[in-house]
């Protein structure tokens, strides 16, 4: 009964659906989504999984936190019962064109720049999917001549069977929800399934800087367009002598032929740091893929300051920067942030652990990193991992982590919150735990 269940459940009830909604939550935590299922003339169950919602059923959509290996989906799976994933469902009611983007980092920042540069293009456009927005609650406000841009998580491409975007990108690849699956190849695989339905017509755009990216190429039946800020490519997106470029490879890039032409000075960029130039990079190749003009992207890309909940900047505390980086639920995302803060930095983390190895950020916490704040689940693996190289704090709430840092902090320091670990621990989601961040940097403010 989370935001993509009751947004599948509507829309399938409005198109003669005969919906049954079930979670395994109890009354307390659902209140308002029951009072809209009530509204909607749906029927549902709370508190547990019961036959109801396998029997005289056509099909099971599941919402994408949802394991494969719960009792009631084994025995759907046994009984034939097709499990389909909410973006699949929303997908055969689709009319516009799809953009997809998956990896395991910079999804949300990719997916949302795509959507400002093509606002800014006057395009009609949506951006929805992992972001926060499910793609039933939008796919019926976009004709055929509009673009819709998902951000698609593991989860959810596992269970899709149509699902075809015309362009499509894995951003990168590195370790992540081992906790879900059996290793990293089953994680993998679950990326590889945005190019499963690609044909010759269609786009799929890969980092030539990610190893396991520049590997999968083959992967996809669509026109591949590599972007990179290392190499110099041909066809593809760059970065050279400071600045973003592309080059058609003496082919057509969207509406470009023949030609190399600088898109922007990369100190022009309005979000800074490395992995923020990889996903400016890839925004720009799929936005020429779809034909934007170049004043669109530059002007974009200049204005775009970032996402909530990523590398945030909240407030500055007695010369101390709090940012809220509450997105950052794996172990390269920390490393991504560590290397993005040029100050000394108190690092808040903790959280519930996805099988991610703390130890690849030693060498950062160990250069950067002046005191350590851990609460949650994994705090004591985390203080195992990276404990001795620096002093290390238990705290039991957000609140206590926020009075703590200011504590261990000095003027020109940064406290950083980049829990490298999922949030259902102690709270709803990450813009959950952000949001609490937030609210307790302000009360220290004030």
């Amino acid at each position: 009964m989370a935001r993509s269940g009751l947004a599948v459940a509507s829309l399938l009830k409005k198109y003669g659906g005969d919906v049954f909604v079930t979670d395994v939550k109890n009354s307390p935590f659902l209140a308002k989504e029951t009072e809209e299922l009530k509204k909607l003339g749906i029927e549902y169950e709370i508190g547990g999984h019961s036959h109801n919602s396998i029997k005289d059923k056509d099909f099971l959509v599941i919402s994408p936190g949802v394991s494969f290996d719960i009792p009631i989906l084994l025995e759907a799976q046994e009984k034939g019962i097709p499990i389909f994933s909410e973006v699949e469902v929303a997908f055969w009611l689709n009319q516009a064109f799809i953009v997809g983007i998956t990896g395991t980092n910079g999804k949300t920042t990719t997916a949302t720049l795509i959507g400002e540069i093509l606002k800014e293009d006057k395009r009609e456009v949506k951006v929805a999917g992992n972001i926060g927005v499910p793609f039933s609650s939008v796919v019926e406000e976009v004709s055929s001549d509009g673009i819709i841009v998902l951000e698609l998580s593991s989860f959810q491409l596992e269970k899709i069977e149509e699902f075809h975007p015309k362009v499509a990108s894995i951003l990168n690849i590195t370790p992540d929800h081992l906790d879900r699956y059996s290793d990293f190849k089953s994680y993998k695989d679950a990326k590889l399934r945005i190019f499963e339905n690609q044909t010759e017509e269609d786009f799929a755009v890969l980092n030539f800087d990610d190893d396991e990216s520049r590997g999968i190429e083959n992967f996809s039946k669509g026109e591949k367009i590599f972007f990179s800020t290392i190499n110099e490519l041909d066809p593809g997106v760059f970065l050279k002598d400071g600045s973003l470029i592309f080059s058609a490879g003496g082919g057509s890039f969207g509406i470009f032929e023949g030609k190399e032409e600088k898109i922007i000075e990369a100190t022009q960029i309005g979000i800074k740091g490395p992995h923020n130039l990889s996903n400016v990079a890839c925004a720009s190749a799929i936005s020429l893929i779809l034909g934007v003009k170049l004043g669109s992207i530059r002007n974009a890309l200049q204005n775009f300051k970032g996402v909530e909940h990523r590398l945030e900047e909240v407030s500055t505390i007695s010369g101390v920067k709090f940012i809220n980086d509450s997105k950052a639920t794996n172990v390269n995302s920390v490393w991504y942030a560590l290397q993005s803060i040029g100050r000394p930095i108190i690092l808040i983390g903790g959280g519930r652990d996805k099988g991610g190895d703390f130890t690849k950020l030693r060498d950062l916490v160990k250069d950067k990193v002046k005191a350590l704040i851990l609460l949650g689940e994994a705090k004591e693996k985390m203080k195992n991992e990276l404990g001795d190289l620096i002093p290390t704090f238990f705290v039991s709430d957000m609140e206590e982590a926020v009075n703590l840092s200011l504590e261990k902090a000095s003027s020109g320091d940064s406290v950083l919150l980049s829990p490298g670990c999922a949030s259902f621990d102690m709270f709803d989601n990450f813009e959950h735990r952000g949001k609490v961040f937030k609210s307790a940097v302000e009360k220290l403010k004030k």
